[in-house]
């Protein structure tokens, strides 16, 4: 579990495959070590397990659904992504609840400067579209955003200069993309109603509508 407030930004060293997985060699900063073998981290949002420390670098193992599922795939050598170490009990939970597991991959529209802030604008897969709420909570590469508006399978957010200077967000272009995990308290609630059997019949009948 991940609060989704970066903690520093990793590059990355290589990414191969080994038998039926991926591994991601990946720099670290020095202010997240020591990063010992079996703890989790989110890499841009996504939950992964470090098998290796060497010096400034660790090793992560990445499954195939995780490769298919996210923008891993289109890792390089220097690329830069958002890290953040799980969350511990007793400590401030600043943004909300993310569990490090990737709904879908979004596509940047547009970055757009307002003074000292930044209008990001997204395209979701459409199957997120119904979890996409105005001041709701989403996850855009790891990174805790309030959505500012939404249109259909558009999204926007605005980014204030905390996180522009200490995330890679600041660095998105139209076209690139980014992984997004939608608010998990959302999709528990559609859960929940449809176990139920409520639906608009249902709160219309009871004056809910």
């Amino acid at each position: 579990m991940f609060t989704g407030i970066v903690e520093g930004i990793g590059f990355v060293s290589d990414l191969y495959k080994r038998g039926d997985t991926w591994l991601l060699r990946l720099k670290v900063p020095s202010e997240l070590k020591p990063i010992d073998p079996g703890e989790s981290l989110s890499v841009d949002g996504c939950c992964l397990t470090v098998v290796e420390e060497v010096k400034d670098e660790i090793l992560v193992e990445v499954s195939w659904e995780t490769f298919s599922r996210t923008k891993i795939k289109r890792y390089f050598p220097g690329t830069k992504v958002n890290l953040e170490r799980a969350l511990q009990i007793g400590k401030r939970l600043g943004g909300h609840f993310v569990t490090g597991h990737v709904d879908g991959v979004g596509e940047v529209l547009s970055l757009e400067y307002e003074e000292r802030t930044a209008k990001l604008s997204i395209l979701a897969p459409s199957e997120l579209s119904r979890y996409l709420v105005e001041k709701g909570s989403i996850a855009v590469d790891g990174v805790s955003l309030t959505i500012n508006g939404v249109d259909g399978s558009v999204f926007w957010v605005t980014i204030v200069p905390f996180t522009l200077k200490h995330t890679t967000l600041s660095e998105l272009r139209s076209g690139d993309w980014v992984n997004l995990e939608v608010d998990i308290l959302a999709k528990y609630v559609e859960k929940l109603l449809k176990f139920k059997g409520i639906d608009e019949d249902f709160l219309k009948e009871h004056g809910f509508l």
